[in-house]
């Protein structure tokens, strides 16, 4: 994504309607540490996640001051709309909490009512600690989700992004099933599907890929490996299509000749409850409800023990290493609620390790107000080849 990738009203829009949530929050400043926060309110993805980075919002009509590290400076500038852009270090190193500190003293933070983001990950433990201690009494709120909650509902712009990656996503299943032989290794298969994705206009997805083969079915979350495919072996993949960083996610099970019946019977209780998910989708539905559906026909099957992974959950721009959105998941517990603009996965899961199997099917959901609309148009039933 870049300052470009949208018209001027919509950032308008994002950053009046981030405006408005500091002052409700009974804030004067908010800190944002979250490179999909920074990400929606800037344009910028330039890579200084990997360092310190923060995006300084206040709730009046003040400019969007940005701190990075001094080698991503120009990028910010030209390709951001953040309107100053402070740099540390450079030609040498430099402490960034340091100049965290003489921003909050130029620009009058520690006179003033502030908010942080505190994400799971892209801000160190140490930093927080000392970025505590120098607001002090100044820190009032860490309201995390301040913005997340904001852009949960995407933009009729951002939900043609989202389909843009649904259909090369699509793509790059049909190539990883066209590279299926054998004695074909995981990592090739891997290697098809980021060559579709990287052809058609993607970038590198915001997590590993998720495939495993044969024995190594039971993962729900293994990585592609050196493992060679032989005849019989069944596979399951997600694909991850990151299109100016909005992503759709796909998973598929495949099969070098045919499969065994039990991948057949898991796979025939993994399509039931994702059936059972998909008729409880639309808008003002609970979160927990379709995760419900599903985990009643899991249970139904005696395999409700075996669901090692969520039924489903939001999806943002991703940075690594996720491309999930923190604020809706589709789990046990769940308060979110499903309101219509928002794009959910639906993958409810099913992992033996001692029988050495799995199954999940993923698919990727816009809400609508009476139901949702499907972005895969891949078949859901395993794919068998050779």
């Amino acid at each position: 994504m870049s300052k470009h990738d949208f018209t001027d009203a919509e950032f308008a829009d994002r950053l009046a309607r981030a405006r408005r949530a500091v002052a409700a929050a009974g804030l004067d400043w908010m800190v944002l540490f979250h490179p999909v926060s920074i990400l929606w309110l800037t344009g910028g993805e330039v890579k200084s996640y990997r360092a310190f980075q923060c995006l300084f919002v206040a709730a009046d009509d003040r400019p969007l001051i940005m701190l990075t590290n001094g080698t991503d400076v120009a990028e910010w500038q030209d390709d951001s709309r953040a309107d100053e852009v402070i740099g540390w270090a450079g030609p040498e190193p430099e402490d960034p909490i340091e100049v965290f500190a003489r921003i909050l003293r130029d620009k009058g933070l520690l006179n003033a009512r502030v908010g942080m983001e505190v994400p799971g990950v892209y801000l160190h433990p140490q930093h927080y600690t000392r970025i505590r201690d120098l607001l002090g009494a100044a820190l009032v709120a860490e309201p995390s989700n301040l913005i997340h909650e904001l852009k949960a509902v995407k933009s009729p712009a951002e939900l043609d992004y989202v389909r843009a990656a649904a259909q090369r996503g699509d793509a790059a299943m049909e190539a990883l099933f066209a590279a299926i032989r054998d004695g074909v290794m995981e990592l090739e298969l891997a290697a098809a599907v980021h060559h579709a994705l990287l052809s058609s206009g993607c970038t590198l997805p915001a997590s590993q890929m998720n495939l495993v083969t044969g024995d190594r079915l039971c993962y729900p979350i293994g990585g592609p490996t050196q493992r060679r495919m032989a005849r019989g072996d069944a596979g399951t993949v997600e694909v991850g299509a990151a299109f100016h960083r909005y992503t759709a996610t796909l998973g598929r099970q495949f099969s070098l000749g045919e499969p065994s019946p039990r991948v057949k019977e898991i796979l025939a209780v993994v399509r039931a409850a994702s059936d059972a998910m998909l008729a409880e989708i639309r808008d003002g539905v609970p979160a927990v409800v379709p995760h419900e559906a599903a985990k009643r026909v899991i249970a139904a099957a005696g395999l409700d023990r075996y669901r090692l992974h969520t039924s489903g959950y939001g999806l943002v721009p991703g940075f690594p290493p996720s491309w999930g959105d923190p604020t809706i998941n589709l789990f046990g517990g769940s308060k979110s609620v499903l309101r219509a603009g928002m794009v959910v996965t639906i993958e409810p899961p099913v992992f033996i390790h001692e029988e050495r199997i799995g199954a999940r099917i993923i698919d990727n959901v816009i809400v609508t107000a009476t139901g949702f609309e499907l972005l895969s148009k891949v078949p859901r039933e395993i794919a068998i080849r050779g």
